[in-house]
C-alpha cells in the first residue's frame, strides 16, 4: 500500500502537469511548439506540442515535495531535463538525427560516469553468468537510446505512447520488488501520475488536443530505460535483465521490426513512414481507439506472458529463448501483412492509373 506521503508527492506531480498543460497550451504557437498535418500526419488542424513539458514538470515538482532522493536519482532527472528541452527544440526545429543521438549519448554517460549505474550483467543464461566488463556502458547507451527512439515510434495515434507506458510502469511493478527500490518506485509513480493530465487530453476527454511530442516520448522512454536498468542489475529486486524484455515488449519489438524492413528496403532505419504495427490495423480498417484498445491489450498480454514463462521456466536461457521466438513471429506476421497492404494499394493505384487513361483515350 502506497504511503500518504507518497500519495502526496504524486497528487502534487498530478496537480503541476494539468497546470503546465492549460498554461503550456495557451503559448504553443508563439513557442513554435505546434504539430502540423502533413501526408504522414493525418490528423486535423494544428496540435500543441507540450504534453512532455508538462510531464517533466509534473515529476520535476512532484520529486522536490519529496525531497529525499539520492544521488542517481538526481543525476537522473537532471539529464532528463536536458533531454527534455532536446525533444523540444527538436519538435521546434527538426533537429538531425546525428545531433539527437549525440547529445542523447552524452546524457547517458553522464548518468554512468557520475553513479556507477550501467548493465553490467546480463544475468544467469544456460548455465553462464553473462558478465559484459567494459561493454557494459556502450550497451547500455545503446539500449536505451533505443528504448526513448521506440517509444518516440510508437507515439503515432492518440493515447498509444501514454498507455504503453503505463502498462511498461505496471509490468515493472509484476516483475519486481518495488519496495526493495523505494526511490525508483516513487520515481516511477510520479512518471504515470504526471502523465494521466496528458493522457486525459491527448485523447479529447478535457479541453483542447495536444500531443507528445519528442520532448515526451523522449522522456517516457529514457525514464523507463534506466528504471529497468537500475532494477535490473541489483539484487534486490527480483526484475531479471531477461524480464525487462517483457516489459516494454511492444515498443521493442515494433522498433525491431520496422527498422529491419527499413534496411532491407535500403532505407535508413530512423527515416519516418507509415509501417508501424498501428498504422497496418488502422489500414486493416480499424479505428483509431479500437487500434488503441487492441495494442494496449496486447502489450498487456505480452507482459503477462513473460510473466507466466518467467515463473513457469525459472531459467532465464528459456525466458530469453521465448522472447526470441515472439520477436521472430511478430517480424514475420507484420512483414508478411505489410506486404500485402502494399500490394494492393500499389494494385488499386494501377487500375486507378488505368481507368484515367481509358477515360483520356
Amino acid at each position: 500500500m502506497l504511503e500518504p506521503r507518497v500519495i502526496f508527492d504524486c497528487l502534487v506531480g498530478t496537480c503541476t502537469s494539468a497546470l503546465a498543460i492549460f498554461m503550456l497550451r495557451r503559448y504553443a504557437l508563439l513557442l513554435g511548439l505546434m504539430d502540423h498535418p502533413d501526408h504522414r500526419k493525418q490528423h486535423v488542424g494544428d496540435v500543441p506540442l507540450v504534453g512532455g513539458l508538462a510531464i517533466f514538470m509534473g515529476i520535476t515538482v512532484g520529486a522536490a515535495a519529496y525531497g529525499h532522493f539520492h544521488w542517481f536519482v538526481k543525476i537522473l532527472i537532471d539529464t532528463a531535463m536536458l533531454l527534455t528541452l532536446l525533444g523540444a527544440l527538436d519538435d521546434r526545429f527538426d533537429l538531425s538525427v546525428r545531433n539527437r543521438l549525440l547529445i542523447q549519448a552524452i546524457a547517458i554517460l553522464t548518468v554512468i560516469a557520475t553513479t556507477g549505474v550501467y548493465i553490467h550483467t546480463l544475468g544467469h543464461i544456460f548455465g553462464y553468468d553473462v558478465e559484459l566488463g567494459w561493454l557494459g556502458p556502450p550497451i547500455t547507451v545503446i539500449a536505451i537510446i533505443g528504448l526513448m527512439n521506440a517509444f518516440n515510434l510508437m507515439d503515432g495515434i492518440d493515447g498509444l505512447a501514454g498507455s504503453l507506458e503505463l502498462v511498461s510502469i505496471a509490468s515493472i511493478v509484476m516483475f519486481a520488488n518495488p519496495p526493495a527500490l523505494q526511490e525508483m518506485a516513487l520515481l516511477l509513480a510520479l512518471l504515470a501520475t504526471a502523465s494521466l493530465p496528458y493522457l486525459i487530453t491527448n485523447l479529447g476527454l478535457m479541453g483542447r488536443k495536444i500531443f507528445l511530442g519528442d520532448a515526451g516520448s523522449m522522456l517516457i522512454g529514457y525514464m523507463l530505460a534506466w528504471a529497468l536498468v537500475r532494477m535490473s542489475q541489483t539484487s534486490q529486486t527480483h526484475l531479471s535483465p531477461v524480464d525487462v524484455l517483457w516489459c516494454v515488449a511492444l515498443p521493442v519489438l515494433d522498433t525491431f521490426a520496422v527498422m529491419l524492413r527499413r534496411m532491407r528496403q535500403g532505407k535508413s532505419p530512423f527515416k519516418p513512414d507509415r509501417g508501424h504495427i498501428h498504422h497496418i490495423l488502422m489500414d486493416a480498417g480499424l479505428g483509431p481507439r479500437t487500434t488503441l484498445l487492441a495494442l494496449t491489450a496486447f502489450a498487456v498480454g505480452l507482459a503477462l506472458i513473460g510473466a507466466f514463462i518467467s515463473h513457469a521456466a525459472r531459467s532465464a536461457g528459456l525466458n530469453l529463448a521465448a522472447f526470441c521466438v515472439t520477436m521472430m513471429v511478430y517480424i514475420v506476421t507484420v512483414t508478411q501483412v505489410r506486404a500485402r497492404q502494399e500490394k494492393n494499394r500499389n494494385g488499386s493505384r494501377r487500375l486507378v492509373l488505368a481507368r484515367v487513361a481509358n477515360k483520356r483515350i
